[in-house]
């Protein structure tokens, strides 16, 4: 099953292959006025779909990132960690050798 927004998206390519295989360039800035006010009609069609989270989402998934971020804040210390540590130990062992 296509979802909605691919089969207008291909409508729309396929029209502006289609318009730009009609003319050159002076057809084309004739059309500019009607292109424009068709491409904000259609973003005021889409923007009318467009829905707010609710409270409780936003506050659902702030917790996530912060949950996250502290998770892999920790992961990157200990990595970050045991290399220099381990960078270190290199160091120190080949200072000795020589």
């Amino acid at each position: 099953m296509v979802p909605q927004m691919a089969i207008e998206t291909k409508k729309m390519s396929k029209s502006l292959v289609a318009d730009g295989a009609k003319g050159g360039f002076l057809d084309q800035v004739k059309a500019w006025p009607e292109r424009t006010k068709a491409f904000y009609s259609d973003v005021r069609t889409e923007m009318k779909k467009v829905t707010s989270p609710s409270l409780k989402e936003v506050r659902a998934t702030t917790a996530v990132v912060i949950v996250t971020v502290a998770l892999f804040g920790l992961y990157f210390l200990a990595v970050d960690t045991v290399i220099g540590r381990a960078v270190d130990w290199l160091l120190h062992t080949l200072a000795h050798r020589g």
